[in-house]
C-alpha cells in the first residue's frame, strides 16, 4: 500500500467514525440514520477506489444535509465527514 493510499483510508476511517456518531445518535430521524449508514457502508466497500468512494459518498451527504429536519448537531458533523472526504485524493 503506498503512501498516498494509507493517507487515503486513514482519511476514509476517519470520516467513518464521525458519521458513526450521527448513525448511532437516538435523536437523529430515522431516515437520515438510514442515509449516514449507507454512506458509512459505501465507504466500506474496496472493491471501488477510495476517491470513487469519498465522491460518491459526498454527493449522497450533500443531498441529505439539505434535510429541514435534520438536528443541527448532525449536519455540522455531516459537513466534517464531507471536509474530511474531499481531502481524499487518487
Amino acid at each position: 500500500m503506498s503512501r498516498r493510499q494509507k493517507e487515503n483510508q486513514e482519511k476514509i476511517d476517519k470520516a467513518i467514525a464521525t458519521l458513526q456518531t450521527v448513525a448511532d445518535s437516538t435523536i437523529t430521524p430515522r431516515n437520515i440514520r438510514k442515509m449516514v449508514k449507507d454512506a458509512i457502508s459505501m465507504l466500506q466497500d474496496t472493491s471501488l477506489s477510495a476517491g470513487v468512494r469519498a465522491a460518491n459518498v459526498i454527493s449522497m451527504l450533500d443531498e441529505v444535509s439539505q434535510d429541514p429536519n435534520m438536528p443541527s448537531f448532525a449536519r455540522v458533523t455531516i459537513w466534517s465527514a464531507v471536509s474530511t472526504l474531499e481531502s481524499v485524493r487518487e
